[in-house]
Parts: C-alpha cells; sequence; structure tokens
C-alpha cells in the first residue's frame, strides 16, 4: 500500500492559503488550460511529512520550477500532477518488488474531476476506472457489515457483486508526464539536503 499524506489536501491548502475565490470545478477548468507537466513547474506534496516512499515526518512541500511566464493555471495543474507523481512513487516501488498491477481504480473526490483522474491516468500510463460507487471507505465498510450479517458469505463475494466500473480513461500524455516525473523524483533528495 501506498499513502501521500497531502494528497487531496494539497488542493485545498493551495486554494485556502492563497485566497482563491474560485470552485474545485473552476480551479480545475483552469488547469486544463495548462500544458501537461505544467511547463516545468513541480509541486511536491509534502505538507504533512511523507510515508510513501519516504518515511520521513520532516520531509516538505515546495514548489520547484517557477519563472516569469509561470501563472495561476500552472500552479493549480502542478499540484494536481505533483499528488499523481507522489502517488507514483508507490507503483515504482510495487515495479522495484515485481508486484503486479493489473487495474488501478479511482474514488473519493478527485476522482470526480475529469482532468484529474486523466492526470493520474498519463502519470501511471495506465488506464484507470472510475467505479459505480465514488466513495470507497464508506462503500468498503458497507460491505465488509454486509458480509458479517452474512448478505455474502466473502468479502471477496461482496465485491465481485457491487463494485463495477463506471468509465474506463485511457493515458493520453504518458510521455510528458513521465519526463516530468524524472525530475519530479530529484526533487525530494535535493529538499532535504536543504532542510
Amino acid at each position: 500500500m501506498g499513502v501521500t499524506n497531502g494528497a487531496g489536501l494539497s488542493l485545498r491548502y493551495f486554494k485556502e492559503t492563497f485566497d482563491i475565490e474560485s470552485s474545485y470545478v473552476e480551479l480545475t477548468a483552469l488547469a486544463a488550460t495548462a500544458p501537461p507537466a505544467s511547463d516545468g513547474l513541480l509541486w511536491a506534496p509534502y505538507l504533512f511529512g511523507e510515508r510513501t516512499p519516504h518515511l520521513d515526518p520532516n520531509a516538505r512541500a515546495a514548489f520547484v520550477g517557477i519563472t516569469a511566464s509561470t501563472k495561476k493555471a500552472h500552479f493549480v495543474r502542478a499540484v494536481l500532477e505533483g499528488v499523481a507523481f507522489s502517488l507514483e512513487d508507490t507503483f515504482t516501488l510495487f515495479r522495484e518488488l515485481n508486484i503486479p498491477v493489473t487495474k488501478i481504480r479511482l474514488g473519493g473526490g478527485g476522482a470526480r474531476s475529469p482532468l484529474w483522474s486523466q492526470i493520474q491516468a498519463d502519470v501511471y500510463n495506465h488506464d484507470v476506472e472510475l467505479l459505480e460507487a465514488e466513495e470507497g471507505a464508506a462503500f468498503g465498510a458497507a460491505l465488509l457489515a454486509g458480509t458479517g450479517v452474512n448478505a455474502w458469505p466473502t468479502v471477496a463475494a461482496a465485491c465481485e457483486a457491487t463494485i463495477h466500473s463506471a468509465k474506463t480513461i485511457a493515458p493520453q500524455h504518458a510521455a510528458a508526464m513521465a519526463e516530468a516525473y524524472g525530475h519530479y523524483r530529484r526533487m525530494y533528495p535535493a529538499l532535504k539536503s536543504i532542510g
């Protein structure tokens, strides 16, 4: 399992800290106007330290690559991409351990954003599925409870009966995101060396 401590909170932090009045829908629409890889702007989402793959409570967040042409759209897109890059670190660990990943399913609030879902497909260079049930944790708890009262004989049977894909999103900009991810991977050691 991989965890990004500041995943969804990264966008909320950005919105609230910089007193941005736009809704999340408006912010992601703005982010869609910036190119994939945000013209080199990167976000390290370590607002609360980090767990995967850097077990480091002292890791710190940062924007890297700001230029005079960097606009708000770049910042918002970089936040979305930075969270996806952080989650890609988990898949990198899985590959190093020869653990196969055959399906990637998105859930929760971030999965409601078509742009963020596309960014994840691009960063992971893998199809991602959006599920019919949006709230994974609550839905999973309901399945466990149902299994506990014998509505299904096993958790696997409960999942088989109820978890269905609503949509599959294929990668479109995987090459650009792979190049940006290479730069992203160098940020944590650089930040740690100065922090």
